[in-house]
């Protein structure tokens, strides 16, 4: 107590203190505890600041200056501390070095640090700092020579009194939320040696006179949206040894001043829109490590003078125009450690070259290269194999085999030669690759069986041998493979059984043996793969019964279809009977009775009827009081259902919204976010019958009308007994009820009593999406243009629902509602948080009635649900708007999956067909095909290959305004 009311005192009279003239008062030690005050120290750091001791000196992460015995350094980077940054410090006037990183600090920045005339750096990053960089604070800054600022959430504008602060050597403000334009006065800090402004949203152009910056060493304005060209007078930066402009918007050529940066070790332009060829005054700045010119437009030939750049360790010049052949100058960088030349129009044959610098990662990908790729160089060059982490030569035009050799590169980690013309066999050095994480030889022509020795790549993750002519059996050897996460060996001619040693790869996510040759049963144990979410094997001649349990519960009917002799409820085929052996009898023995063979035959019978009969009346009771349960428990539900609605009552509340409290166990609560919460019908007629607008699986709607004479749509929920507590329902209503969106339902609203809950929205009068698809006739039915708009708005709502952290769970087109303009508006969205744990087989069968749009990580338990379970809803809500057709249709001998259909179409190039009749050809085939596309691509199997929302988004805005970016999907 004692303690706490000094620091009372402290906190309140330190003015005053400040003022006196005792020299046994020091100031650093007030304002250290002052400081401390507004802290919390979960780790209890600062337990040795004690307010009764004269000096701190000795205190943790204090520093003082040794003539003067005043504080000079206080660090406390990393001490879990948290709450704001107070004015004590402010006490501390011979303090020069104030660093609080990597905690949890909130608030603003106090301008008034600015005040201490000693302070030389000031490192406040990683933190949760927020708020705009105070005008004031560089106003006065008198001697600060470095300030870090970086990944907090400071946003606004970068204060134009920077300029001012013309100590400045280091100055990073990094990975927060700035925008607006660089302001001018940045390059009157002629002082400054570091300038890191990456990871905000700056915008404009990058303003000329950056030649004052002479002393400059690194500049980063990585990551925003900048756009122009590079100002001419760069080149002036002489002592400039990092450049990184990458991820921006920048464009025009090279400007010549550049070669004058003879010191830089490091340029990045990465992800911008420069053009133009490589100049080649490039090769002039000797000193560069590092060069990455990736993803731009740059054309023409790679220049032979990038060989005069001896010290470069990484060059990338992938995602550009570059024609020609590799210039074999690059042999004479000796020190390259990674080349990446990949999707670009290279020609020519491999070199050889490329195997003598000893480089750690090569990648080629998705050129036009062709040849034979030859065996790499023995004899002294061996030793420089083992360097190769990462060979990608996919998607060119190679012939010939696979170097038999290839397991020479022990450290490989990924071998990708997938997507070219390469012939023969496997090799079974392929097995030496003890450290390989991935192979990926599909989409050739390989023939022969896979070697057995590929279960010597212990590591390996993914292996990828599909669209080949592979022959032979699955190896067993393939069960010591134990990392396996990926298995894909569709489209071959693979015969013979799938290996039981397979039950052994417990990590396995992904197995696809389709369109093979494989015979024989299902070994059992695959049911104990927990990891499993998709499993693949159509059209092969497999027979017997699929496993039971886990993943094989919920196996799609498109994933086993085309093996006739298989059985199950997945293939909607039943599985003969087992009956036991029938009981014989020794004709030659008699009972006690006496009575022989033929009266031991009847009285078998008679034990076997007695049995069936017991089973049949046994099953025949438990059905009746099944019967008999569900009729009263629906009895009571319509009483209770009758007596709340009965006692709504309304009334005018408070804040932003009208409510009137439970006052008895027969009473509910009403909550109205906004608008008059009083409805023109009586009570007992919200949940009339004759305004039921339909059915869903959270529950029925119904329609009713305000005093105002607005209407709105009331949810009944059916799943009461699943809901939480009062408490969370209200939670979690009111969090739903702030989300606003275009595209979005508006919740308006809930009514709440322990066993009825209404949810009232706002009433879309246009209709379900699925009425417009699949109830319309043929002269109403909705136009290309139509169906794009609500493609898009779907996903910018669902897009907007992810940016707020909730997940829809239940999208389908019964779920999208067309309001009288067109648009698109999705409803339902974030009830499943209603539910007291996320179970997702009661959202299986509750929430996703709809056959056809539940993403396949439903069904497995250990597998995280996120939203791109939404991603893969849509994806399919997608295909369903384009096509017309419904995510699963039931023939009479088949069952057509729609992802399955349109993905078998854009195989054998006629997806333009399954485009929806009514359009009778009025739609433009640019944007339906890369529309379908994406749409398989969001109901891929695996959650990663997803896209975001976000992305979703701005693929289709390129779809519908053409762009260089709408090459991804063609």
């Amino acid at each position: 107590m004692r303690k706490l009311m000094k620091l009372f005192a402290l906190l309140f009279f330190l003015p005053a203190l400040v003022r006196s003239e005792d020299p046994t008062l020091n100031d650093d030690v007030l304002g250290l505890i002052v400081f401390k005050a507004d802290l919390k120290d979960p780790d209890v750091k600062l337990d040795s600041w004690n307010e009764d001791e004269n000096s701190p000196c000795n205190w943790v992460g204090v520093k003082c200056n040794p003539r003067t015995n005043r504080v000079s350094e206080l660090v406390l980077d990393g001490f879990s501390l948290s709450g704001r940054i107070g004015r004590g410090l402010v006490q501390l006037q011979f303090l020069r070095r104030l660093s609080l990183a990597k905690n949890n600090f909130t608030g603003s920045l106090n301008p008034e640090l600015a005040h201490l005339r000693s302070l030389r750096s000031i490192d406040v990053s990683e933190n949760s700092l927020s708020g705009t960089i105070p005008d004031e604070f560089f106003q006065q800054c008198q001697s600060l020579r470095a300030i870090s600022l970086a990944k907090n959430s400071f946003s606004g504008m970068i204060p134009p009194s920077l300029g001012s602060c013309s100590t400045l050597a280091a100055l990073n403000f990094s990975s927060n939320r700035l925008s607006g334009q660089l302001p001018d006065g940045l390059w009157s800090l002629n002082g400054l040696r570091s300038l890191d402004l990456s990871g905000n949203s700056l915008t404009g152009e990058i303003p000329k006179g950056i030649q004052r910056l002479f002393n400059l060493r690194l500049i980063s304005l990585r990551k925003n949206q900048l756009t122009g060209q590079l100002p001419d007078d760069i080149g002036g930066c002489l002592l400039l040894k990092s450049l990184d402009f990458s991820e921006n918007s920048l464009s025009g050529t090279l400007p010549d001043s550049m070669q004058k940066l003879t010191m830089c070790s490091s340029l990045s332009l990465h992800a911008n829109s420069f053009s133009g060829e490589v100049p080649s005054w490039m090769g002039d700045m000797r000193n560069l490590e590092s060069l990455d010119l990736s993803c731009n437009g740059f054309s023409g030939s790679i220049p032979d003078s990038l060989g005069n750049l001896m010290t470069l360790k990484m060059l990338n010049l992938s995602g550009n125009r570059f024609t020609g052949s590799l210039p074999e100058s690059i042999v004479s960088c000796r020190s390259l450690l990674e080349v990446d030349f990949s999707r670009n129009s290279l020609m020519g044959n491999l070199p050889a070259w490329l195997f003598e610098l000893g480089l750690q990662r090569i990648s080629l990908s998705h050129n036009n290269l062709s040849g034979v790729i030859e065996n790499p160089p023995t004899g002294s060059l061996e030793a420089l194999h083992e360097n190769l982490k990462i060979l990608d030569l996919s998607g060119n035009l190679f012939s010939g085999k696979i170097p038999s050799d290839i397991g020479v590169f022990s450290n490989l980690q990924l071998l990708n030669m997938s997507g070219n013309s390469l012939v023969g066999v496997v090799p079974v050095s392929i097995g030496e690759l003890k450290a390989v994480d991935a192979i990926d030889l599909s989409k050739n022509r390989l023939n022969g069986s896979i070697p057995s020795e590929i279960g010597g790549a212990a590591a390996l993750r993914e292996l990828r041998l599909q669209n080949n002519f592979l022959s032979g059996k699955i190896p067993t050897q393939i069960g010591k493979c134990s990392s396996l996460t990926t298995l894909i060996l569709s489209h071959n001619n693979l015969q013979g059984p799938i290996p039981p040693t397979m039950a052994n790869l417990s990590n396995l996510q992904t197995v696809d043996f389709s369109l093979n040759n494989l015979t024989g049963t299902l070994p059992k144990q695959l049911s104990n793969l927990i990891h499993l979410l998709s499993f693949n094997i159509s059209h092969n001649h497999l027979q017997g019964e699929l496993p039971a349990g886990g993943f094989f519960n919920t196996i799609t009917p498109s994933s086993v279809s085309g093996n006739p002799s298989l059985c199950g409820s997945a293939v909607n085929r039943s599985c003969p009977a087992v009956l036991p052996k029938p009981i014989v009898l020794n004709p030659n023995s008699s009972d006690a009775s006496g009575a022989g063979p033929l009266s031991s035959n009847v009285r078998h019978k008679k034990i076997i009827l007695s049995i069936s009969a017991l089973i049949a009346i046994g099953a025949a009771a438990l059905i009746a009081l099944g019967v008999i349960a569900v009729t009263v428990l629906n009895l009571r539900v319509r009483s209770s259902t009758s007596r709340s609605a009965a006692a709504l009552t309304l009334s005018a509340g408070d804040e932003d919204f009208s409510h009137s409290p439970a006052t008895d166990a027969n009473s509910g609560k009403l909550v109205m976010f906004s608008g008059d919460p009083e409805f023109s019908a009586s009570t007992h007629a919200l949940l009339n019958k004759d305004c039921e607008l339909g059915r869903g699986g959270f529950g029925a709607v119904y329609r009713t009308v305000l005093r105002d004479g607005r209407p709105v749509a009331i949810k009944k929920l059916t799943v009461s007994s699943l809901v939480k507590s009062q408490d969370d329902f209200e939670r979690e209503v009111k969090r739903l009820g702030k989300i606003r969106h275009h595209n979005l339902v508006a919740l308006e609203g809930y009514y709440w009593t322990q066993s009825l809950q209404l949810l009232i929205y706002e009433f879309v009068s246009g209709g379900s999406l699925y009425k417009h698809l699949h109830e319309g006739s043929t002269t109403s039915s909705l136009s290309w243009h139509e169906r794009f708009n609500i493609i898009l708005g779907t996903a910018k709502s669902l897009a907007h629902l992810h940016q707020l952290n909730v997940i829809h769970y239940n999208l389908k087109s019964s779920n999208v509602l067309i309001d009288s303009s067109g648009e698109p508006k999705v409803g339902d969205f974030g009830l499943a948080k209603l539910l007291p744990m996320l179970d997702r087989y009661v959202l299986s069968s509750k929430i996703q009635s709809a056959l056809g749009y539940m993403a396949p990580e439903f069904a497995c338990r250990t597998v995280k649900i996120t939203e791109k379970c939404d991603v893969y809803g849509f994806g399919v809500l997608l295909l369903e708007v384009v096509t017309g057709r419904r995510p699963v249709e039931y023939m009479e001998d088949d069952v057509v999956v729609l992802c399955d259909m349109v993905r078998g179409a854009l195989e054998e190039g006629r997806v333009e067909e399954c485009v929806d009749g009514r359009l009778q050809g009025e739609f433009p085939t640019e944007e339906a095909v890369p529309v379908m596309k994406l749409g398989l691509i969001c109901t891929s199997q695996v959650p990663s290959n997803r896209p975001d929302m976000g992305e979703v988004v701005n693929i289709l805005e390129l779809i519908r305004c053409p762009s260089e970016g709408q090459d991804e999907l063609s």
